[in-house]
């Protein structure tokens, strides 16, 4: 990995810069807002809309989507210095949900025309938030034995089934979601890629509260569901390989390993002015000293990840050791903070809560961070056949 922008790099990195320097929104605190995946930022107020709408005029929204697309046609360098600034900055996210960064190019590679011309446009204005509708009760990380059906009746098909862990479809518009089409194909095969409104008859989102009591996730049940066969997305009973499409190979992760130090930062910081009162100071010193070394070295694996794409390769071992390690240090961070702030740290509010009593539910919601988007033993298994050349537990 070159740690050093080429000048054309340094160019665009001073543009990022400068664009955020004078058009961040004065409004938005990253401090509130999410927790546990919530919406960082409404979507209807005035400053978050001229904000996309900033971003929009420069193909920020979907930088990786071609420009034809509404994209900016960055590459992955321009991508990581573009997603590294704004993390460094703690500004609001492009978008909210899954439709610009999943779903959006999936329907460029394989959308038809028509559904190019429905939804992309509407993604990059923000009027229409997307949910994945993939996980079931019994097709988790074997995502291939998803049991949902969908039968053709006329113009139509007819969904019957479940999914669950479903973030965001509280709040979504439309969902896009795999179901089976043909129950007699191995299971690879026989999968379809449908787009649905969240509106549609027949659908009902049931929530699924966690142990911190924040409300991301949920269930979703489809009762006699009809959807146009239009809705398909590429060939029917080839969705398995369409939902594994992406145009944008950017994985490092970087936003994380910057959010790592910067809330470690925050945490020193309290240490620094109240270490006095802290039980085991020199004990709580050595670990915020362990996770400031952790959070460098997973943004050197994010750098690590950047460099394999910038020369042309797909980080695939590599992408998992840094999604491992950055989300296990997660947790780590959480149980340090717990640890400094003793009995303090459970409170949920209150004008002598530290950290306004954020602390207490981060922590708890910490634990699914090693879960979602791949467990961590899902990925150590990544880890040892695809890296290591170690044979299939």
């Amino acid at each position: 990995m070159d740690f050093q922008d080429t000048p054309e790099q340094a160019a665009f990195r001073e543009e990022v810069r400068t664009f955020i320097e004078n058009e961040r929104p004065r409004e938005y605190d990253p401090d509130k807002g999410m927790q546990g995946g919530e919406e960082r930022a409404p979507r209807d107020a005035p400053w978050y809309k001229r904000w996309q709408g900033k971003l929009s005029e420069r193909g920020w929204i979907a930088p990786a989507w071609p420009k034809e697309y509404g994209g900016a046609s960055l590459g992955v360098m321009e991508q990581f210095i573009m997603n590294e600034e704004f993390a460094e900055a703690r500004v609001p996210p492009s978008s909210i949900g899954n439709g610009v960064s999943m779903l959006g190019p999936t329907i460029i590679a394989h959308g038809s025309e028509a559904q190019q011309e429905e939804h992309l446009g509407r993604m990059l204005r923000g009027e229409v938030i997307w949910c994945q509708g993939y996980s079931e009760p019994g097709s988790g990380s074997d995502l291939a034995s998803l049991q949902t059906r969908a039968i053709r009746d006329g113009d139509d098909y007819v969904i019957n089934g479940q999914k669950i862990w479903t973030s965001g479809a509280h709040y979504s518009d439309w969902i896009f979601m795999l179901a089976r089409t043909d129950p007699d194909a191995p299971k690879h095969r026989g999968i379809s890629y449908f787009l649905l409104d969240m509106k549609t008859p027949g659908i009902t989102v049931r929530p699924l509260v966690n142990m911190a009591s924040l409300h991301n996730f949920n269930e979703v049940f489809f009762e006699d569901v009809r959807v146009p066969a239009e809705n398909i997305v590429g060939e029917v009973n080839r969705g398995w390989y369409v939902g594994a499409t992406t145009l944008d190979f950017e994985r490092s992760s970087i936003g994380s390993a910057v959010a790592h130090r910067q809330t470690l930062e925050r945490y020193l910081d309290y240490w620094r002015e109240n270490a006095d009162g802290v039980s085991n100071p020199e004990g709580v010193r050595e670990a915020l000293a362990e996770r400031w070394i952790e959070a460098a070295t997973a943004k050197m694996l994010s750098y690590r990840v950047i460099g394999m794409q910038a020369a042309g390769e797909i980080p695939n071992a590599e992408a998992s050791i840094a999604k491992m390690f950055s989300t296990e240090l997660s947790q780590r961070i959480a149980g340090t903070a717990i640890k400094m702030l003793g009995t303090a740290g459970i409170l949920n509010g209150g004008e002598k809560a530290p950290f306004e009593g954020r602390l207490g539910a981060a922590y708890v919601a910490s634990v699914s961070a090693t879960i979602a988007g791949g467990t961590s033993e899902i990925q150590r298994n990544i880890i040892a056949t695809r890296g290591l050349g170690l044979p299939r537990a």
